[in-house]
């Protein structure tokens, strides 16, 4: 019997190496016990930021592949007697696709300033007061930014993402009252 086959830890372990437990501490519907310690809910909100900050990436990516590609088949399809209307139906694709594509980059923008601001709570504070100060941080940041776009009247892709933010340490942060 290989004994490393079963037993994966060697000298050269490290913590992301555990991407089973990234993912279960990751899940939206994550439930964690009354009791747990600060550092499992800490490590929850990690794991999920990095996990949202991927998913963010893979959007914007896509976003400005689907964006690309229009700009290809614009580029092809230059045809001399094109109907005003289909004119304006591809120019109107190429809006949303722009669109598109400045959304994610927002909500990418989100997840990774979340991140930053997580890291300098863990570097500044200490024990049961990392996600505290952490969502404190986090909505004074939001406050600001309503602020702003309740002058604008237009919903912001960076504020929702902050508000999933703000939604998730509330969510593993604090013990259930059940």
């Amino acid at each position: 019997m290989d004994i490393d086959k079963h037993f994966p830890f060697s000298d050269e372990y490290t913590p992301n190496d555990e991407i089973g437990s990234d993912e279960l501490l990751s899940d939206e519907n994550l439930r964690l016990p009354e009791g747990s310690n600060i550092l499992v809910r800490l490590h929850a909100v990690r794991a999920w930021l990095s996990r949202r900050r991927d998913e963010a990436t893979i959007e914007v990516g896509e976003a400005a592949i689907a964006l690309q590609e229009m700009m290809q088949e614009q580029a092809v399809e230059t045809r001399p007697r094109r109907r005003m209307h289909q004119i304006e139906a591809v120019q109107l694709q190429f809006l949303r696709a722009q669109k598109a594509l400045a959304e994610s980059q927002q909500r990418l923008s989100a997840y990774e300033e979340a991140q930053s601001i997580l890291e300098d709570c863990v570097a500044h504070t200490s024990g049961e007061r990392v996600l505290v100060e952490y969502y404190l941080n986090l909505e004074e940041l939001v406050l600001q930014s309503q602020d702003q776009v309740d002058q604008a009247e237009d919903r912001s892709p960076w504020l929702d993402a902050m508000s999933d933010v703000l939604h998730r340490i509330e969510h593993v942060g604090t013990p259930d009252e059940e």
